[in-house]
C-alpha cells in the first residue's frame, strides 16, 4: 500500500490560489474599513499545513502613510476577513492570514523608467556622433 505524504504538491498551489481570489472578493465587496482601499492580491504562500499564509498586496497609492494605513486596517480585520473566508473555503484547517506588502510592483515600474532614460540619453548619444 502506497503511503501518502502530508502535503499533495499541487494541493497546497490550488489552496493559495483559491485564497487569493476569495481575499479579493472579500476585501472588495465585504470589508468596510476605509483605511483599505483599492487593493490588489499578488500572491498567497501557504504553509505546508495550511496554518499560516502570507498575503501580498500592492496599492495604486504606494506613500509611506498610505501603505501603513493599509496594513493597519488589513490586520485589524484579519479576523473578519479570516471568517469570510472561512465560509468560502472547506478545508480542514483555515491559516492565520500575514499581510505583506509587495514592493515588486513599483520596483519594476522604476526599473522600466532607468531603462527608458538609458534607451532615450543612448539615443540622443547616436544622433550626436
Amino acid at each position: 500500500m502506497a503511503k501518502h505524504s502530508k502535503s499533495i504538491p499541487g494541493r497546497g498551489l490550488r489552496v493559495a490560489d483559491q485564497i487569493q481570489r476569495d481575499l479579493s472578493e472579500i476585501i472588495a465587496f465585504e470589508l468596510k474599513d476605509p483605511r483599505v482601499g483599492m487593493i490588489t492580491i499578488t500572491e498567497v504562500q501557504v504553509t505546508p499545513d495550511y496554518a499560516h499564509a502570507k498575503v501580498f498586496f500592492t496599492t495604486l497609492n504606494d506613500s509611506a502613510a498610505a501603505l501603513q494605513n493599509t496594513l493597519e486596517g488589513l490586520n485589524k480585520a484579519s479576523g473578519f476577513i479570516r471568517g469570510q473566508l472561512g465560509r468560502r473555503l472547506s478545508i480542514h484547517t483555515l491559516p492565520a492570514l500575514h499581510f505583506l506588502y509587495d514592493s515588486s510592483i513599483s520596483r519594476g515600474a522604476d526599473l522600466s523608467q532607468l531603462i527608458q532614460q538609458a534607451n532615450a540619453s543612448r539615443a540622443l548619444d547616436d544622433g550626436e556622433n
